[in-house]
């Protein structure tokens, strides 16, 4: 009497293992990377900024090269990198901005 009792609990048991095995398992699948999704909130504005600097002649050589630079390390996953280089060229965009809006009368005053 005993055996049978024992046999469907321990049944319930293994099925319950099972269960819980392949739910850890699912839950691991994890979506898109939450950071890749603020690495590309960040690209957008840093792009606003590059569009709005060279729409007054004020976009910098590099500024592309930067954001190229940041595209191929948020795809390596270095995402630190990445943010900086972002950062960078953000910098590199508003004083590219900045400088031409300064210099936009800037040329010779003959008298």
């Amino acid at each position: 009497m005993k055996t049978s009792k024992l046999l469907p609990s321990l049944a319930l048991g293994t099925l319950l293992l099972a269960g819980c095995a392949g739910t850890q398992t699912a839950s691991n699948e994890q979506g898109p990377d939450p950071r890749m999704a603020a690495f590309e909130e960040t690209l957008k504005a840093v792009e606003a900024e590059r569009k709005k600097a060279a729409s007054v002649g004020g976009e910098w050589r590099d500024i592309g090269k930067i954001i190229k630079k940041a595209k191929a390390a948020a795809a390596k996953g270095d995402f630190d990198k990445a943010s900086k280089l972002l950062e960078e060229a953000r910098f590199q965009a508003r004083m590219g901005y900045q400088q031409a809006m300064e210099q936009r009368n800037a040329g010779p005053r003959y008298q």
